[in-house]
This record gives C-alpha cells, sequence and structure tokens, in this order.
C-alpha cells in the first residue's frame, strides 16, 4: 500500500507521494491509475517528491495520461505546503528541483500552515527551438497559426515546459474541447504544447482557459498563468503586475524587468490523505 496526499491548488489537483517513505515501482501507470476520476482517486496527475542531492527536494510530475512534464506551477506551490506541513523542513524559502529546472519557493505561514506560495518561475525562454517550436524564427510573437480554418496569433514561451498562448474574445464561450486537442498535436510542436486561450479584460486582469498536453483542459495551471501574462506584457496588452482569472482560482503573476524573473503568486490546499495499492 502506498500513502498519498490529495492537494490543489486553484482546483489543479494532483495526487503527492513523499518518496522519501514510499516507493513508487512504475509512475507512468500509476499515475494513470490515480488520476481516473471514475476508478482511481481522482486527479489531473501524480507528483512525486523526493530527495535532491543539489536542491532542498526534487518535484517529478506525471500528467494524467501517464507521461511525464517538466513542471508545473500549481504544483510545485503544494509541494512547498507538504514539505512544510508534514515537517519535512522547517524552513519557509526552499529550492525544489524539477525537470525544468531550479525553482525558488518563499512559503507564507500562519498558525504553522503555509497558506500562500510564491514561485521565483525564473527567466522565461523564447527561443522556438528551446520551447521546442518548428519554426524559423527568432520568436514566436503573435504568429499567425491557421487551426481548423481558424486564425489564430500564437506567442510562444517556456517556463521549464512548452506553451502556446492565443488571444480571444470570450474565453467562456470558447470551444476548448475541439481547438484544445488540435493545438496540443500539431506538427509545429515536437514535444506537444500546453495552450492557453485568453482574454485580456484591463491592463492588471485577464481570463484564461488551459487545455494542458496529456491532461486536457484542468481548472488551473501554473505555469500557463505565467506564461499568459507574460505573453500580454510581450504584446503590450498589460502592465508588469497580472491577476490571472482561472476556472479554479487566481493567480498573481509579476514580472521584474531589471533581473528578468517572473514571479506566481496563488494558494495551495491539502484536501485529503489515503492508502492505495499500486
Amino acid at each position: 500500500m502506498i500513502k498519498f496526499t490529495k492537494m490543489q491548488g486553484c482546483g489543479n489537483d494532483y495526487v503527492y507521494v513523499n518518496c522519501l517513505t514510499e516507493t513508487v515501482n512504475d509512475p507512468n501507470g500509476f499515475a494513470r491509475k490515480v488520476s481516473n476520476r471514475h476508478y482511481g482517486i481522482g486527479s489531473d496527475g501524480l507528483i512525486l517528491i523526493k530527495e535532491s542531492r543539489t536542491e532542498d527536494f526534487t518535484m517529478h510530475m506525471y500528467n494524467s495520461d501517464g507521461s511525464q512534464g517538466e513542471m508545473c506551477g500549481n504544483a510545485i506551490r503544494c509541494v512547498g505546503k507538504y514539505v512544510f506541513d508534514h515537517n519535512l523542513t522547517d524552513k519557509t524559502k526552499l529550492s525544489i528541483e524539477t525537470l525544468g529546472g531550479t525553482k525558488y519557493l518563499d512559503l507564507t505561514v500562519v498558525d504553522d500552515k503555509v497558506t500562500m506560495v510564491t514561485v521565483d518561475m525564473g527567466e522565461p525562454i523564447l527561443e522556438p527551438k528551446r520551447i521546442p517550436i518548428a519554426v524559423n524564427e527568432e520568436k514566436v510573437l503573435n504568429m499567425p497559426m491557421k487551426v481548423l480554418e481558424r486564425e489564430f496569433q500564437l506567442t510562444g514561451i517556456s517556463i521549464g515546459n512548452p506553451h502556446g498562448v492565443v488571444f480571444i474574445d470570450d474565453t467562456k464561450r470558447f470551444p476548448i474541447e475541439i481547438y484544445g486537442p488540435e493545438f496540443e498535436h500539431h506538427t509545429l510542436f515536437p514535444e506537444r504544447i500546453n495552450t492557453e486561450f485568453v482574454q485580456v479584460l484591463n491592463r492588471n486582469e485577464i481570463n484564461m482557459r488551459v487545455w494542458e498536453r496529456g491532461s486536457g483542459e484542468t481548472w488551473a495551471c501554473g505555469t500557463g498563468a505565467t506564461c499568459s501574462a507574460f505573453a500580454c506584457m510581450l504584446n503590450g496588452y498589460t502592465d508588469d503586475k497580472v491577476t490571472v482569472h482561472m476556472l479554479g482560482g487566481d493567480l498573481t503573476i509579476s514580472y521584474d524587468r531589471k533581473i528578468n524573473h517572473l514571479y506566481m503568486t496563488g494558494p495551495a490546499e491539502e484536501v485529503f490523505e489515503g492508502t492505495i495499492e499500486e
């Protein structure tokens, strides 16, 4: 039996396993099992918390289809809450190793429990070959892209995992279930893509819906919110601090131009604990 903790950040929910004490032999298959909302626990994927040789902890993430992802902003906030609330550390400033690079967390603690987490998401990546996007351009900035006879303007960004941001007039009525898979599996994206459909409300607020590769539409995406806000800043639609409204809640994204770093602030919550057979 494997002990697990269900956690969520803005409705982006994952099953967390403390691999300092537990062993998951087949994380790809286990991710598919626990993510099933009818026969499993129900989640957007699986998060494994492990030791790190160079940082405070390591986070490995798996999507609901069993594929491994590089990073997840909502999940890493919950990792920070988990390790502090479960007495694995007494530090409120943490470094977490991920496949998308090391991320730095600043924990807000109230009554000995973490309530909010700010993540230094690092420097945004705009070079198409590093995202990757299969184009011969220096940047993908409002690039015309035709999908199912409809033309979109694509901005490509990576913050440790690949994102394509497109701007639409109305996120509420947008048929994401039709266009999301088409973007995810488009030939422009050799490693697939997370796609954000963004509606700009004003200089400081946007609406966002996200289609995550390997998971479909989720209620929130921290890296997606970060890239969406930065895409708005790059295109001159917003200022350097943006509230991102998602189906599951809000995140605040800020940009420090002096050091070219993006910061994400939002909640992290524990839902329940349990045990399950692998």
